[in-house]
């Protein structure tokens, strides 16, 4: 057995076993494109935890419609893909994919039955009209997602947002 598959089946029975009902998979991929090996694996990994009676829950960047069809088939519970700011803010942040196809991707997600979690970044030095922007995509999205995650920005040196200054969490959205 691959070193990859070994840690990730005593990963999933190690939480099983301390009393997690989810497992969480995720790969720094801007989309699924290409990675045939790699993805197939994936859909293993999945169907290997469902029968272990846990949610399984996947971030693996964009996906194709035939891809979130794929997961679905294979047991997956939930998708990450988060927007991480408004529209109007998002080309000062990304550049490798557009907002566009963020939600296209959702769109292909919630399409293929699967549960969204989508949410954003706050302390990108985005305005407030931003953070609006980003919950008013959220909120008038066909379906509203089920889980929205909001992350807090932790600057690191040597990174261009390192000089963000860190956002008081609980009033970033007392408007």
């Amino acid at each position: 057995m691959p070193l990859l598959a070994l840690a990730f089946s005593a990963s999933s029975i190690w939480a099983k076993e301390a009393g997690s009902t989810r497992f969480c998979m995720g790969a720094a991929w801007r989309d699924t494109v290409g990675r045939k090996t790699n993805f197939n694996q994936i859909l293993e990994y999945v169907k290997e935890i469902r029968g272990m009676g846990m949610e399984v829950c996947c971030t693996l960047g964009m996906l194709e419609k035939q891809h979130a069809l794929q997961l679905k088939e294979a047991g997956l519970t939930a998708y990450n893909h988060n927007l991480d700011t408004s529209r109007e803010y998002y080309p000062n942040i990304i550049t490798t994919r557009t907002y566009d196809e963020r939600l296209e991707t959702l769109h292909h997600v919630r399409e293929a039955g699967i549960n969204v979690c989508s949410g954003g970044i706050i302390g990108l030095g985005e305005a407030e009209e931003d953070r609006v922007g980003l919950l008013h995509t959220l909120a008038t999205l066909p379906s509203h997602p089920e889980s929205v995650p909001i992350n807090s920005l932790i600057a690191v040196k040597g990174t261009p947002l390192e000089d963000q200054k860190v956002l008081d969490v609980g009033k970033a959205f007392q408007f």
